[in-house]
């Protein structure tokens, strides 16, 4: 167990960017954990094109890995495209889930929270932080969409 609770993943959990919310989201998402009741919302914001993330709020309520991976997302996600961040969720679903290697690029630093894939019950709240901001895109897409 103390090798998930690493010093990284403790910084990390302490020191998670851009909390809170935004005031005028294009797109927002909650996910929740059925397993362990974790939380985290991700409300943001893209560029004019729909490509780039410009402004993102979180507000997790989770475990030391499921927040150390919103710190990740957070200090990462403002100019990050929106296919970068759709593709580090599944990178990091693959490395949870099976065996995949750990995502690279801008978010390489989920590459700590490898040993969490020996823990099943422990992936969900892992991947809750990237799945809400993966939803609050698709969510700011749709709202555009339907202008």
């Amino acid at each position: 167990m103390s090798e998930l609770y690493h010093n990284r993943i403790l910084e990390l959990a302490a020191g998670i960017a851009h909390l809170g919310e935004l005031q005028s989201p294009e797109g927002s998402a909650l996910k929740v954990s059925r397993i362990c009741g974790s939380t985290v919302q991700v409300s943001l914001n893209l560029d004019e094109a729909g490509e780039v993330v410009t402004q993102i709020a979180v507000d997790p309520k989770a475990c030391a890995l499921g927040q150390a991976s919103t710190s990740i997302l957070s200090a990462n996600a403002i100019g990050a495209t929106i296919g970068e961040i759709r593709s580090a969720r599944d990178a990091l679903s693959a490395m949870l889930k099976s065996g995949g290697p750990p995502p690279e690029g801008r978010f390489w630093e989920l590459r700590h929270l490898e040993p969490v894939a020996d823990y099943p019950p422990r992936h969900a709240s892992t991947l809750l932080a990237f799945e809400a901001a993966v939803a609050a895109i698709e969510a700011a897409l749709a709202a555009r969409a339907s202008v």
